[in-house]
């Protein structure tokens, strides 16, 4: 039978220093800014010489290193290389300092966080990294360490692509893959024009690295095909330009799903961001398991306008973090003292159950992709504590109204993407390129999509509002809405989960927060 905790949070905090089991991962963090370039140094015969390193590790095999922040010194530093282990035979160093992991620089990136990435790659890592008296060298001088970290990785290098791909009823998946001339594992890929695979952020002409949580260099092109066949509505690719292609390999290195930007992913997880009110959070957690037999601790009976409600939270969300920490090998008292802890404000990580077994089938853990709309969450639970100024100062912003944007197609087209809820009519503004026409018009990324030339979408599909874009020809009017305004005018009521019969016989915890 379920206890039930009824418990405000305490006051306090919990100071975490250097590497340890607990760690604060931000999805905000991403691939470096591409137009960010290394600036002239006059002094070429001291530019440091960053190295790569590669680290591969089997189940159960640590990688045989520490990751400091020390007093008196700057940047993530290396130490206690074991000997003989992965990272010694990688080629790093006791006193490296760390400008990136897995093509991402964290030489900025608070100390937990980049412990989150390198916890979150699995058992293949790439590290940049900089001897420590060279780094410390660059620093004094003001060099920029950015800038020396995208030269090494070449001109025109871009991240791989994680994209999802959901089969068209008439034309399928619109995708092939061509085996590359004389060598053994890599495929190229062709599409149908206006197809899935195109509309999923698939290029011509890019190269297949993996698929459904299969490195493709490992299968010959029949089996790759019986894998086609058998990927049923759905696959979920891991591709790359080619000539991004070339700079991975000349450097030796792997290209991985941790690397890369993501595409039309069905499932996100989502940061939630609490401030507790006077009746503490308004939500339960309980411990649940399921008909598959997995235990979960489950977000249940969000109290209607409390803080848990505000922030974003769902009935029947699983919890995956609390503050950074992963609850995966916590007990159900272990997790509500962590909340406790955090006093009145408390970070929640969540997903839903489809959407673990998702990432629990391409071998990937859910919290590499968090939602894109975490910091407009952020805002919301803000908007809690001081509703009547954040209404005022939206207001003032325009974004409570309707926006016109007129745009002309560019050198980047329109500057922006498309998204949707897969399965459900509606389209958003999902990304918009820097320096773009859609970005010089005021498009805003989660920006609600109304109108195209004039049209009403509201209830229109994806395909069909991407066809009233090309029919636009050069010029495009939208007419947009930020989201949470358009979901208050709707006044949208998103439906609970049913609980099955199964889940409420099998809970063992409840406890209020």
């Amino acid at each position: 039978m379920g206890k039930r905790h009824n418990m405000q949070p305490s006051t306090g905090s919990v100071e975490i220093i250097g590497l340890t089991e607990k760690f604060t991962f931000n999805p905000k963090e991403g691939i470096d800014n591409p137009v960010m370039v290394i600036t002239d140094d006059s002094d070429t015969a001291s530019t440091p010489s960053p190295r790569l390193c590669v680290l591969k590790r089997e189940e159960g095999e640590s990688y045989g290193f520490h990751l400091q922040v020390e007093r008196g010194r700057q940047g993530h530093i290396i130490r206690n290389v074991a000997l003989g282990g992965v990272a010694g035979r990688s080629g790093l160093q006791d006193g490296d300092r760390l400008l990136e992991v897995n093509s991402c620089y964290v030489d900025d990136v608070p100390h937990p966080e980049v412990a989150s990435k390198i916890k979150l790659s699995g058992h293949q890592l790439c590290l940049l990294v900089l001897d420590g008296e060279e780094y410390e060298q660059a620093v004094s001088r003001g060099q920029d360490l950015r800038g020396l970290a995208r030269a090494h990785k070449g001109a025109g290098c871009k991240p791989p692509r994680l994209c999802y791909v959901t089969r068209d009823p008439v034309s399928g998946l619109g995708i092939n893959f061509t085996p590359v001339e004389g060598e053994k594992g890599r495929f190229s890929v062709s599409l149908v024009t206006g197809g899935a695979a195109e509309k999923a952020g698939v290029c011509q002409g890019d190269r297949l690295v993996w698929m459904n949580g299969a490195t493709v260099s490992d299968l010959t092109h029949s089996a790759l095909s019986r894998m086609m066949k058998k990927c049923g509505n759905h696959i979920t690719i891991l591709v790359i330009d080619r000539e991004s292609e070339k700079n991975y390999m000349r450097q030796k290195m792997p290209i991985l799903p941790t690397m890369a930007v993501a595409h039309n992913l069905p499932h996100r997880a989502s940061k939630l961001h609490l401030v507790s009110g006077p009746e503490g959070f308004g939500f339960l957690l309980r411990l649940e398991k399921a008909p598959s037999g997995r235990t979960s601790h489950v977000l249940r009976e969000m109290d209607s306008g409390s803080p848990a409600e505000r922030a974003g939270m769902r009935d029947g969300e699983l919890l995956l973090e609390v503050n950074g920490e992963s609850v995966e090998s916590l007990k159900h008292e272990e997790i509500v003292d962590r909340v406790r802890l955090s006093g009145q404000h408390v970070s929640l990580t969540t997903i839903t159950p489809q959407g673990l077994e998702f990432y629990t089938q391409l071998g990937l853990s859910p919290l590499l992709f968090c939602e894109d709309d975490a910091a407009e969450r952020e805002r919301e639970s803000s908007i809690a504590a001081s509703a009547a100024q954040q209404s005022t100062q939206k207001e003032m912003d325009g974004l409570c109204k309707p926006r016109h944007c007129s745009l002309q197609k560019g050198s980047l087209g329109y500057g922006f993407n498309l998204g949707c809820v897969p399965q459900s009519a509606g389209t958003f503004i999902s990304q918009v390129a820097f320096g773009g026409s859609g970005q010089s018009a005021g498009l805003l990324v989660g920006d609600v999509v109304m109108e195209v030339n004039g049209q009403n979408v509201e209830e229109k599909y994806l395909e069909d509002v991407i066809m009233l874009v090309k029919e636009g020809g050069h010029f495009l009017s939208l007419l947009v809405m930020d989201k949470t305004a358009y979901n208050k005018l709707k006044q949208i009521d998103t439906p609970t989960r049913d609980i099955t019969d199964s889940e409420e016989e099998e809970k063992d915890e409840t406890s209020c927060l």
